[in-house]
């Protein structure tokens, strides 16, 4: 059976303390269980979460979607926003867990990569050497969201193949978000493989696609 990777970087710095650090675990969670109500999804998706602030770290290595334990994210108390150092981390996870088609047998199909965060890259210059490598692995699809008032879409442009903003930081626009995507895993889920480019599904109404 052919994988579906999706890849979800999560902005988990100072400033996503309190609320939405909590909207974002609910939302994993509403994410995760409609997913397991998919049979296809259920036999094909595999998910890996990433955090990213100070440091980067593999919080779910890539499991299979009825294997996953859902974890409970955390914040620090203050901290920069390292996607730079998320992306690097990424990459070398993609090297060791994505199946690559061979002669004998086809590999994974394309990943998705989520990236949510609610700031710019602190560390924006290992962020700008990352974003050709990302764009070099060939990603079904690469779609970033911004979060409340200090996220710009222009910090993520340089890697997204498509940008969505929240207004507010709260759990339903979070929800929002997490249901968005799992309608565009679940639709590209079919499609992955027919077409190069993935349309994705109209949004809620808390969430605004910026480009």
């Amino acid at each position: 059976m052919r994988r579906l990777p999706v890849y979800l970087l999560l902005d988990t710095s100072g400033s996503m303390r309190g609320e939405p650090i909590e909207a974002v675990n609910t939302g994993i969670r509403v994410m995760v269980s409609a997913l397991r109500q998919d049979p296809h999804a259920l036999e094909t998706v595999y998910v890996s979460i990433i955090t990213f602030d100070a440091d980067a770290k593999v919080v779910v290595p890539l499991t299979a979607l009825d294997e996953l334990q859902v974890p409970v994210i955390d914040t620090p108390k203050s901290g920069p926003t390292h996607l730079g150092l998320a992306l690097e981390t990424l990459g070398a996870r993609i090297r060791q867990e994505i199946r690559r088609s061979t002669a004998e047998e086809k590999g994974d199909w394309a990943p998705y990569l989520f990236v949510m965060t609610d700031g710019k890259p602190s560390d924006i210059q290992l962020f700008e050497q990352q974003c050709p490598k990302m764009r070099s692995i060939g990603f079904a699809s690469v779609i970033g969201c911004v979060a409340g008032p200090k996220a710009r879409k222009e910090d993520l442009q340089p890697l997204c193949d498509h940008v969505v903003s929240l207004d507010t930081m709260d759990s339903a626009g979070f929800s929002g978000f997490f249901k968005w995507v799992t309608a565009a895993i679940s639709g590209g889920n079919k499609s992955v493989g027919a077409t190069s480019t993935v349309a994705l599904p109209p949004p809620p109404p808390e969430i605004q696609v910026v480009f």
